[in-house]
């Protein structure tokens, strides 16, 4: 499995030689234990990081400490594309999971980004994650806890297909209570309630740390969920 090529070509097909330079650039992976930050804010770094196995996430933390997860970077999501066109991290990203990291060198990046079909699958990539940013956004101003809940089960079942890494009917959700309050704004022990209301409305279930969607076009309805703007072909 490579995850990079896996994950650009759910924007767009890559010629072969595409797809042999992607292969090249994960020459430098090193493994990273759970719960620990492969970047911080305020960190200036010169390589490109991209996600080979496991979760990570993007994170920022307030005045008391608390922590608002923005994003899931999932395998083949690139964790600072555009670190070269900024000064510095304005966010952090951890790993939730033990996982495996590529580090890219700028003149790995720069030989990537002279191929025209590679460079617009990472443009879009970029597009992509800022479509889903304004879609959490919206979760957190506008729909209630159980509609944010089933909206992120829904994002989640779709990101995860479109890599080859979904069941037919659910997904490996290795998340915590705790962690999926800091994406959602919600209190682990209110997540709890809405995963049971979830179940007993027969729509979907966590356990062992499996989804199993016993509905996807009812949850997909409850959550106003159009994939739309994960913008796949896959």
């Amino acid at each position: 499995m490579d995850p990079i090529i896996d994950k650009l070509q759910t924007l767009g097909e890559l010629p072969a030689a595409d797809k042999l330079l992607l292969k090249t650039v994960l020459s430098d992976v090193r493994s990273v234990a759970a719960r620990k930050d492969i970047l911080r804010e305020g960190d200036k770094p010169t390589n490109v990081h991209l996600v080979v196995s496991g979760w990570c996430c993007r994170y920022n933390i307030v005045a008391e400490g608390a922590r608002q997860i923005t994003a899931f970077l999932l395998p083949g999501d690139v964790c600072n594309t555009r670190i070269t066109l900024l000064r510095q991290m304005d966010h952090g990203v951890g790993t939730l999971t033990p996982a495996k990291i590529a580090y890219i060198a700028p003149s790995e990046m720069d030989e990537l980004l002279a191929r025209p079909l590679i460079a617009r699958a990472l443009w879009m990539a970029g597009l992509v994650d800022e479509s889903a940013l304004r879609a959490w956004t919206v979760s957190l101003g506008k729909r209630d806890a159980s509609e944010r809940v089933a909206h992120l089960i829904c994002e989640l079942f779709v990101r995860l297909g479109t890599i080859g890494s979904a069941l037919a009917n659910g997904f490996d959700l290795p998340l915590t209570q705790e962690q999926m309050g800091d994406a959602l704004g919600l209190t682990p022990v209110h997540v709890n309630r809405v995963v049971r209301h979830l179940r007993e409305a027969g729509l979907m279930s966590i356990r062992n740390r499996t989804v199993e969607i016993a509905d996807f076009p009812k949850l997909q309805k409850m959550a106003s969920f159009d994939p739309g703007y994960l913008q796949t072909i896959g």
